[in-house]
């Protein structure tokens, strides 16, 4: 009989929800990871009595009262609304794109004025497609502008999608933004869920909850003694690359990753929202995240006289750094297809998350896919 029941790789949100559920039904589960600090991606610090979400902005958001409930009842969350702004050739746009966006692009004052702009844009590259007998957007730039036309797409999307991805919209699948927000209201929240916010102290408290009473340990690689953390339980709950966790058999998949650069600025307020996107192609960063916006609203900004931002910049993936997003175009998810087929023959081995099923999730998604795995309900 083995040490542990699971061995849970990697402690961000999946791995520490299972190891949550799994101890709370008796089972015996080690926590590893290979970051000197448990909770993956949402794992913050603080600077000058400031929440610095370390690895980028990460609004929790949802509308399964299931998911809102389970984490409300392990830490209190606070009544964030993510509502961002763009900055695009010296002017400020809201985001997403609704009443406010239309007035600042175009001077439209009611629905019935956008709807006609956006009407005759979209119809405008509507009929360039059918001169070029193009029945349907075959990339993301054909279906931005059939969602939005050319001067929201070339002023608010372009730039700020190339920079992300690393490569021309023309080049990417239209699925990646087929769920574009259109409002014709003057309604500034980014998200359609009916719950959102944050937990109260960051979401390192959210961790320390779900991982309480069970054993961890940070700064250990599972690839460098696989055999050893092999042997050590009787199932493997895994969240990292899939493709690494099969030696590349296949070929590697590819990855953006994301690098911040931090700033602490000698003043209380310095850009008036948590998150400015910079779609210019000139500008090196994709977006500014001022931190103290998550959880300071109002007149409580000012109780701290420092500021702390960080700029995000972009890049592809190489070994070495952090994986953040799955490139889900036809080539890599017809190779990680390969992988989660090998991954389906596993027995005693779990994936789980963004990198181990190789799909963007956001964290309410992955809590739900947890509490109603397989295996956690073989607990009941």
């Amino acid at each position: 009989m083995k040490r542990y029941d699971y061995l849970i790789v990697g402690s961000g949100i999946f791995g520490a929800v299972f190891a949550y559920l799994a101890n709370r039904a008796g089972k015996r589960c080690l926590v590893i990871d290979k970051r000197p600090h448990v909770g993956g991606n949402v794992y913050c610090t603080e600077q000058h009595g400031i929440i610095v979400h370390h690895y980028g902005p990460h609004i929790f958001h949802t509308s399964s009262k299931e998911v809102w409930d389970f984490v409300n009842a392990l830490v209190p969350f606070n009544r964030f609304t993510y509502m961002p702004v763009a900055h695009a050739k010296g002017k400020m746009y809201n985001l997403p794109f609704n009443m406010n966006t239309f007035y600042q692009m175009w001077g439209c004052t009611t629905p019935a004025e956008a709807a006609a702009k956006l009407h005759e844009q979209k119809l405008l590259f509507e009929s360039e497609m059918q001169a070029q007998g193009i029945p349907a957007p075959r990339n993301l730039e054909e279906q931005a502008l059939c969602l939005v036309g050319r001067d929201i797409y070339e002023k608010l999307i372009k730039g700020y999608t190339e920079k992300q991805w690393g490569r021309p919209c023309s080049e990417l699948p239209p699925f990646i933004i087929k769920r574009l927000p259109v409002r014709l209201t003057y309604d500034n929240n980014y998200f359609n869920d009916t719950y959102q916010g944050i937990p109260i102290g960051g979401y390192n408290k959210l961790i320390a909850a779900l991982l309480s009473g069970i054993e961890c340990r940070t700064n250990e690689d599972f690839f460098a003694h696989r055999e050893h953390w092999e042997s050590a339980a009787e199932k493997i709950v895994f969240t990292g690359q899939i493709d690494e966790f099969y030696n590349y058999r296949y070929g590697k998949l590819q990855y953006r990753t994301v690098r911040f650069e931090e700033e602490v600025h000698p003043t209380p307020n310095l850009q008036g929202c948590a998150v400015v996107n910079y779609p210019d192609r000139n500008v090196p960063y994709t977006r500014i995240i001022e931190h103290k916006h998550f959880e300071h609203f109002g007149d409580a900004v000012y109780a701290n006289p420092h500021t702390v931002i960080s700029k995000e910049f972009s890049t592809e993936w190489t070994a070495g750094s952090e994986p953040f997003y799955p490139v889900n175009d036809a080539a890599n998810n017809a190779l990680a297809e390969r992988y989660r087929a090998l991954a389906a023959q596993e027995n005693n081995v779990i994936f789980g998350g963004r990198l181990a099923e190789y799909k963007y999730y956001d964290m309410a998604p992955v809590i739900a896919n947890v509490l109603h795995h397989p295996e956690v309900q073989s607990w009941a």
